[in-house]
C-alpha cells in the first residue's frame, strides 16, 4: 500500500486530505527551521478558508517537497518547503479528530477522518522535533485549533476543508533542484510587493457575476508602475488607516496586507453593521445600469471612505483608483498660478502662500522635511476625503501648524519621530470623529517653544505670522510697564 502511495505522487493540485493521507510517507529533515506558526497564523488560516468556503476550491498554497532515492524505507518524501503550513493543517485536522461531540452525517467523512487520524498517529511517531520552539508551537496550536473547532467548524466546513481546500505540490527527484525550486519560489515571493499580494488576493474575490468586469476594473491599477502603487500604499492609504486608528504606522510590509481585506457582500452574513454598504452597493450598480444614464449620462460612483471597512474584489479596485486620483492632486500639486486652486477651491491668502512656500523653500528635498510633508499632506487627504473643501483654507493652516511643528521643534526628524508624533497629538483620530470642520478649527495646539531645525527660516516666518511661535527676545520697552 505504502509502495503504491509513492508510486502516485505527482507534482499537481492536492486537496487537503490527499495531503494528510500522504503523512505517513512524509517527513520533515533535520535542516529545516523549527515549526515556528502561532495562533496568529492559524487563526489567519481558518478565517480564510471560512470566508472562501462558498467557493468550489480554494487554494491555501504551494508546497516542495524532495523524493529521497537514497532512502531505503517506503517514507522517503521530504518536505522542502511548507512545513509550517502542513503541520498546521494536521493540528486543525487531528483537533476535529478528536472533538469529543464528533458526530458525522456523512459516511465518506467518517472514513476519511479515520484513515488521516491513522496516518497521523503514523507521522507523530516517525518524526522527531527537537526544538523546544517547535514543541511549544505544536502544543499551543492544537489546543488553539481544538478551541476553534469546538465552536466554529461544523460538517460541511470539515467537508470543505478535507475536499475543496487545495495546496499546489511540487515533488522533485533531486536535492538540488529541490533547493533551487525552493530559492526561486521565495526569492519571487521577496519581490512581490504588499500590492501585489493585494492585486492577487483581490482579484480571486470576484463574484462569478463580476468575472467580466476584470480586465475593465484592474486597468488603471496596470497602467501605474509598482512603485507609484507602492509609494501610494506605504505613504497614505497604509498610514492614514492606522493612524486614524491611534495606532503606529511606519512601514508598511506584508504583515500588514491584512488592513486591505474586508468583506464581500455577496458572501457575507447579513449583520446590521453591512447593511450601509450592502445598499449602497447595490444601489449604485442598479442606478449606473439603468436605460436613462444613456440619456444624461450621469454616473454615480460608490462614496467610498479612507477608513472605512474594505469591501473585497472590484470595489477594492476602484477605491484605489479612486484615491489614487484624489491623492495625486493633492501630492502633486506644483501649481504656480497666482492663485492656487485645489478641487475647484481657491486657496485664500495665507493658505495660498503656506503651499507656495512648502512648494519651494530649499531645505524641502531633505529626508526629514519629506517626512514632514508627507504628513502634512496625509492629513490634508484626510480632511479632504471627509469634509471635501469646506473651510479648506482654515484647514490648510490648522494642518500646517500641526505638522510642521514637528520640524522646526526637532533638530533631526526621522520616520519614527513622525510616527510617535503622530500618536501623541493625533490629528487622523481626531479627523476620524468629526462631524463639523469647527471641531478642527477649535482644536488646541501649543506654542513652538523651542526651535532646533536648521534651514526652515520660511516656515519660521509662518508660524510668527499665525502666533504660534515663542517670541524670546521682544523689547524689553514693550513687556515691561515701568519702562
Amino acid at each position: 500500500m505504502a509502495q503504491h502511495q509513492v508510486d502516485q505522487f505527482k507534482t499537481g493540485i492536492w486537496t487537503v486530505k490527499n495531503l494528510l493521507l500522504s503523512l505517513d510517507q512524509l517527513s520533515i529533515p533535520d535542516y529545516q527551521r523549527p515549526y515556528k506558526w502561532t495562533e496568529k497564523n492559524l487563526n489567519a488560516l481558518v478565517n480564510d478558508i471560512q470566508e472562501h468556503k462558498d467557493k468550489s476550491a480554494y487554494r491555501l498554497g504551494s508546497i516542495v517537497l524532495h523524493r529521497n532515492p537514497n532512502s531505503d524505507s517506503d517514507e522517503n518524501i521530504d518536505i522542502v518547503d511548507g512545513q509550517q503550513r502542513t503541520l498546521t493543517l494536521m493540528l486543525l485536522v487531528w483537533a476535529i479528530i478528536q472533538k469529543p461531540e464528533l458526530d458525522l452525517k456523512q459516511e465518506h467523512l467518517k472514513k476519511d477522518l479515520n484513515e488521516i487520524s491513522e496516518k497521523i498517529d503514523a507521522f507523530v511517531a516517525k518524526q522527531k522535533f527537537n526544538s523546544d520552539i517547535s514543541h511549544h508551537n505544536i502544543y499551543q496550536n492544537f489546543n488553539a485549533a481544538r478551541r476553534i473547532v469546538s465552536v466554529n467548524f461544523s460538517e460541511q466546513d470539515i467537508d470543505f476543508l478535507l475536499n475543496n481546500c487545495q495546496v499546489a505540490v511540487f515533488i522533485l527527484d533531486d536535492i538540488s533542484e529541490a533547493f533551487q525550486f525552493f530559492d526561486s519560489q521565495n526569492a519571487r515571493g521577496r519581490d512581490l510587493e504588499p500590492h501585489d499580494l493585494l492585486k492577487a488576493y483581490h482579484l480571486r474575490e470576484f463574484s462569478a457575476q463580476e468575472q467580466h468586469l476584470k480586465a475593465q476594473t484592474v486597468a488603471h491599477w496596470e497602467s501605474l508602475d509598482s512603485a507609484h502603487l507602492a509609494k501610494l500604499f506605504s505613504n497614505y492609504l497604509f498610514r492614514i488607516r492606522l493612524w486614524s486608528r491611534g495606532k503606529s504606522a511606519r512601514f508598511f510590509n506584508k504583515d500588514h496586507v491584512h488592513l486591505f481585506k474586508g468583506i464581500h457582500l455577496g458572501q457575507s452574513d447579513h449583520h446590521p453593521y453591512l447593511e450601509p454598504l450592502r445598499i449602497a452597493h447595490y444601489f449604485i450598480d442598479d442606478y449606473n445600469a439603468q436605460d436613462q444614464r444613456q440619456i444624461d449620462r450621469q454616473e454615480m460612483s460608490f462614496p467610498f471612505q479612507l477608513d472605512q471597512m474594505i469591501i473585497n474584489g472590484r470595489r477594492f479596485f476602484e477605491m484605489v483608483e479612486h484615491y489614487e486620483k484624489q491623492i495625486s492632486k493633492v501630492v502633486d500639486h506644483q501649481d504656480q498660478s497666482e492663485k492656487i486652486s485645489i478641487f475647484g477651491a481657491t486657496l485664500q491668502d495665507r493658505a495660498n502662500r503656506i503651499i507656495k512656500i512648502l512648494n519651494s523653500y530649499d531645505a524641502r528635498n531633505r529626508d526629514g522635511d519629506r517626512y514632514v510633508r508627507t504628513l502634512f499632506d496625509s492629513a490634508l487627504i484626510f480632511y479632504i476625503d471627509k469634509f471635501a473643501t469646506d473651510r479648506l483654507s482654515e484647514a490648510i493652516e490648522k494642518i500646517f501648524i500641526w505638522a510642521y511643528r514637528c520640524r522646526i521643534s526637532q533638530y533631526s526628524v526621522q520616520l519614527a519621530t513622525i510616527d510617535n508624533y503622530v500618536l501623541e497629538k493625533n490629528i487622523f483620530s481626531l479627523l476620524k470623529y468629526a462631524q463639523s470642520p469647527s471641531e478642527l478649527m477649535g482644536w488646541s495646539l501649543p506654542i513652538v517653544d523651542r526651535q532646533e531645525g536648521t534651514k526652515v527660516e520660511p516656515l519660521i516666518t509662518l508660524f510668527k505670522e499665525l502666533n504660534y511661535l515663542k517670541q524670546e527676545h521682544q523689547n524689553e520697552s514693550r513687556v515691561n510697564p515701568s519702562a
